[in-house]
Parts: C-alpha cells; structure tokens; sequence
C-alpha cells in the first residue's frame, strides 16, 4: 500500500478518513512544518484462541447474564 503526508491540521480535519485509510494498510504520516512527527498505521488483529481468557476475571454483573455455565466455569479464576 502506498503513504500519505498529512499536516497535524488536516489530520485533525481529516481524522476518520486516515484512520480509514489506516485500516485498508495505507500507512498516514503526520507532519509538523514539513517534517514527519508521527504515523497513523494498521494493527495487526491476534485472534483470540479459545482458551486464551481461562482464568480472566469478570465482573458479578457479567455473570449474571444468561451464560451456558460451561462457558462462565472456563472463566472462574479460583
């Protein structure tokens, strides 16, 4: 993908379209009186593995949802 320059003023004009154009791969740098300050570019997305949450912690108001209790037990930090 390609680069775009943008001033710190048009970024702040322009913010959605270069987080936008963030997300297609576009990287976005940021320039201050001509000179590259910063980069607005895409994350990279981690899948989230099923077991990777075993053992997070989660709020008793979660809980109280309707949730299969073999979904909640893998959450059970205890």
């Amino acid at each position: 993908m390609g680069v775009t320059h943008i001033s710190v003023a048009q970024a702040k004009a322009e913010f959605a379209a270069m987080v936008a154009k963030a997300e297609q791969g576009e990287d976005v740098i940021v320039t201050r009186n001509g000179r590259p300050v910063a980069r607005l570019t895409r994350l990279e997305q981690t899948p989230v593995v099923y077991g990777d949450l075993v053992g997070l912690y989660v709020p008793d108001d979660l809980m109280a949802l309707s949730i299969p209790s073999e979904i909640t037990d893998a959450f059970d930090a205890k």
